[in-house]
């Protein structure tokens, strides 16, 4: 998953003519041990690309590894995706190839992956889910430059034209990240000393603190989403994570990038990153609050996972450290 504080340490080279997804900006540096590059061309090329040349690992991904594919004059992005927890392989094509009928459709903000010969837009090479979509010349705004006044007029246009969009048979709707459970089982793991890495205990203790806090985000949460689902007739095609990192300025205009988390919802899943700069928007301010808590309980979760599984210290970790404190003190303020 893509983690707000990761995003903001990654250092950017701002003059690089880079694809849209490298500017997803995540975490991960090194190369994925379960799959050779030799493999992921062979993927490329039989499904995609037949006269790829040449490919190139990209240092670039937290949850998911990228290359740089070139052959016959033609330059593409692989992304390699893990499925769990957020995704199903039938999930993740499914938004894959919802992106794509936008874009067919004339949603011209979207820069959507690319099917395979066979029609599917994933393939699965064991080791994950291998997909690809254009290279793009651009880079994404800073976080300054994403405040500015111009720039997000353009990102609510473009989002409106999103929300104008007909929904699309098969289109996945927005369901909630935590159950009513949630806190509960978490208080019951962190209960107990966690001994899976350098910094479990460090993650447990912070946990546990919170644990009243996280009990009571997830009551307001759950309360929420029922009434969101009371609206379920007004939900809209949204993105999901339209932030500044997954926004590309090229010489055509901004393109949306990294459509997995594409659903039907609230529009105001699309409004977090750009509240209150967006003086063109009415937002609910109780679907402002939902996917505020959304965001918050996932990041949670996702930190939970990771410091509960075997780790061994790397500077990723010390880095999630960092994401789990800034969520929990961002609930408490």
């Amino acid at each position: 998953m893509l983690l707000r504080w990761l995003r903001s340490t990654v250092q950017r080279n701002p003059h690089a003519c880079v694809s849209a997804f490298f500017l997803e900006l995540d975490l991960v540096l090194s190369r994925p041990s379960s799959i050779s590059d030799e493999a992921i061309a062979h993927g490329v090329a039989t499904h995609w690309l037949p006269e790829i040349a040449d490919i190139s690992y990209l240092p670039w991904g937290f949850g998911a590894h990228h290359w740089r594919a070139t052959g016959g004059g033609t330059t593409l992005f692989v992304t390699l995706d893990q499925l769990e927890p957020r995704h199903t392989a039938t999930s993740l094509e499914a938004a894959y190839a919802g992106a794509a009928a936008l874009a067919v459709a004339g949603l011209d903000v979207a820069c959507a992956p690319l099917p395979a010969r066979s029609g599917r837009f994933t393939l699965d090479v064991g080791a994950g889910v291998l997909s690809v979509t254009p290279w793009l010349e651009g880079r994404s705004p800073t976080e300054a430059e994403a405040r500015e006044p111009r720039h997000v007029r353009e990102v609510v246009l473009a989002l409106a034209a999103l929300h104008r969009a007909a929904p699309l048979d098969g289109m996945r709707s927005w369901t909630p990240q935590v159950g009513p459970d949630f806190a509960d089982e978490l208080r019951d793991r962190t209960a107990k000393p966690w001994t899976s890495g350098p910094l479990a205990e460090q993650a447990r203790v912070a946990l546990a603190a919170h644990d009243d806090a996280i009990k009571g985000w997830t009551g307001r949460y759950l309360e929420l989403a029922e009434m969101a689902f009371s609206r379920r007739d007004s939900w809209v095609p949204t993105h999901g994570e339209p932030h500044n990192d997954n926004q590309v300025m090229t010489s055509h205009g901004l393109r949306l990038v990294d459509w997995e988390s594409l659903a039907l919802a609230p529009p105001e899943r699309d409004y977090a990153d750009l509240l209150p700069a967006a003086d063109l928007l009415l937002p609910d301010p109780a679907m402002v609050e939902l996917f505020a808590l959304d965001w918050r309980l996932s990041e949670i979760a996702e930190y939970a996972r990771w410091f509960a599984a075997p780790h061994t210290g790397t500077d990723d970790d010390h880095t999630a450290m960092e994401g789990l404190y800034e969520e929990l003190a961002r609930g408490a303020e």
